[in-house]
């Protein structure tokens, strides 16, 4: 990195750590730090329920899948405009009605404290685990790419959103988070422009779609219905609209962001706005990761984009085997290139049939290829075990660092990290609220000042921060990050949404029977997950259904039970 890209990179994080103290000092009562004094408008509303979904994994991860396995994860946002209709006219209006602080200070006034409790646990377990996670996501791959210590960017990253969102709370993530959002969209259309400078000449943006197409990366839809695919329409009409509904309906992270607007309006229309643009924003990352597919078409890649995967294997005895390995895979790039060509003058020439033979073409060659980088993680892994083989996650950083001017390179790694900042701010001020107002609160310390209640979130807040780092700095690489995120909330939200329906709309369904439920499906879901009975899509509409049904059972047993005894009275 130059003098340059490092003065971009340290000014920026310290702009919107010091924009954030400064705008939010001095919050007085529980309604200043939780909900900001419910006064921010709807596009600060959107923007900030934007940034906190879309962590750094979203813009490490996503081009990576992209670059793998094409287009088709967009569907996993599907589900997302339903959630926010349903959301919008159910939840928000009951939630301003009610004046609650936290999501599941409702669950106590419509069944019990333990209810209330046992929701606000399940939550503090998913999040408190995802927090550790969007730390750790940009932190494993910097440290592995750039050499820096992987230990210290986990704590350099959790201090620097600790010390704004402990001083100003919801305010505080509200206001930084539409600067990270700038700064993270102007990062990817900059990368975007990039990628489509350095293709060859004559390949234009129609003929590169056309690239990514013949090696099936363009195919969006998937009208399957086996349960066991990862990415369907079904699977994200339906998986994915229980999950968004259960995340931006009850998680705490998501319903602190649209509590504080200044009314039920501005709320609405913040994620309506939400709803609108997220698809294509996730719709253009996942382009921008085809474009550095078609990018490496024509460019030489790396047979494991992993540097630190690489480095491993080349200094162990089977440094010559994975170096005949390289040399096989620069061959085919080679070749690709030839067929490449071949197609571009195919196209130009409107040439059905010799279009078809170079994509055939293209295609042999591409399982050749990876059929090498299969090759080369067996080495990988004969070399050392513990290192991680799959580099999805490294292949946007690796067209970063490799291939973009100075300058622009400080730009997108604080993309990066400002992704990272803008979420974890958010679900560390959403635990620290939890566990202020839901636990100590109400369990353990009731009736002392507002103050002490300010005070106890921050010091919370502080703890999860604490925490956060780590469990980033005890954390693993997954199979593909932005997925590990998406199945801890799967394993958790179903079972939470369902016990809001329960609430909203089974009014004779009790807390007894609701607790009871509630327990025995998160150990069923848990089980299902660990045995691999469904894609974790299915599990949120599988949790859901499970808990309302055993709830409504149970109720009914009970209710039986009582009228038998009163007919032996």
């Amino acid at each position: 990195m130059a003098e340059i890209d490092w003065y971009l990179l340290i000014g920026t994080l310290l702009f919107i750590v010091g924009f954030g103290v400064y705008k939010t000092k001095g919050s007085k009562n529980v309604n200043d730090y939780v909900l900001g004094g419910n006064q921010s408008k709807w596009w600060t509303i959107g923007l900030s329920v934007m940034a906190t979904q879309a962590s750094a994994i979203t813009f490490l991860s996503t081009p990576g899948q992209a670059y793998n396995s094409g287009m088709g994860f967009v569907q996993f946002y599907f589900g997302l405009p339903l959630a926010m209709v349903v959301i919008c006219m159910v939840f928000v209006p009951l939630y301003h009605k009610l004046k609650v602080y936290t999501a599941y200070e409702f669950l106590e006034n419509r069944f019990d404290v333990k209810t209330r409790t046992l929701a606000a646990f399940l939550f503090l377990i998913q999040r408190g685990l995802a927090a550790g996670i969007t730390i750790y996501a940009p932190s494993i791959i910097l440290s592995a790419v750039l050499g820096w210590d992987l230990r210290i960017l986990n704590i350099l990253i959790g201090i620097l959103v600790i010390i704004y969102t402990v001083s100003g709370g919801t305010k505080a993530v509200s206001v930084t988070q539409k600067q990270q959002m700038f700064i993270i969209m102007l990062g990817m259309f900059v990368a975007f422009y990039f990628i489509l400078d350095y293709l060859p000449d004559d390949i234009t943006f129609s003929k590169a779609l056309k690239v990514a197409s013949a090696s099936d990366k363009l195919n969006i839809l998937d009208f399957s219905l086996d349960t066991q695919s990862r990415y369907t329409v079904w699977s994200g009409l339906t998986g994915g609209f229980f999950l968004f509904m259960s995340y931006f309906g009850t998680d705490q992270s998501q319903v602190q962001r649209y509590l504080s607007g200044k009314s039920v309006r501005e709320s609405q229309l913040g994620l309506i706005f939400n709803g609108i643009l997220k698809i294509p924003m996730q719709f253009f990352i996942l382009l921008v990761g085809v474009m550095v597919f078609v990018f490496y078409q024509y460019n030489v890649s790396p047979l494991n984009f992993n540097p630190a995967a690489t480095a491993k294997v080349e200094n162990s005895i089977h440094a010559e085997d994975y170096k005949l390995l390289q040399e096989e895979h620069k061959y085919i790039t080679e070749q690709k290139i030839v067929a490449q060509n071949k197609l571009s003058v195919a196209i130009d020439q409107n040439n059905i049939e010799a279009q078809k033979k170079a994509k055939n073409e293209i295609i042999t060659l591409n399982e050749q290829e990876k059929l090498g980088r299969d090759a080369g993680k067996n080495l990988i892994k004969q070399a050392d075990d513990s290192v991680e083989t799959n580099d999805t996650d490294y292949v946007f950083i690796h067209f970063i660092l490799n291939y973009l001017p100075q300058g622009i390179i400080g730009l997108l790694l604080a993309v990066i990290l400002s992704a990272a900042m803008s979420s974890t701010a958010s679900e560390l001020n959403a635990l620290g609220t939890i566990s202020a107002l839901d636990i100590y609160k109400r369990s353990i310390k009731q009736g002392e000042t507002e103050e002490h209640y300010v005070k106890a979130s921050k010091v919370l807040t502080l703890i999860w921060g604490i925490l956060a780092i780590l469990i980033a700095c005890v954390a693993s690489l997954f199979d593909n990050l932005i997925q590990l995120v998406n199945i801890i909330g799967s394993i958790f939200y179903g079972n939470v949404l369902g016990i809001f329906l329960l609430a909203f709309f089974f009014k004779y369904v009790k807390g007894n029977a609701v607790f009871v439920a509630a327990i025995i499906t998160q150990v069923i879901v848990i089980f299902g997950w660990a045995f691999d009975w469904m894609s974790y899509l299915w599990l949120n509409a599988f949790g859901c259904a499970l808990v309302i049904s055993i709830a409504i059972m149970l109720e009914g047993f009970d209710r039986m039970m009582k009228t038998e005894n009163e007919m032996k009275i």
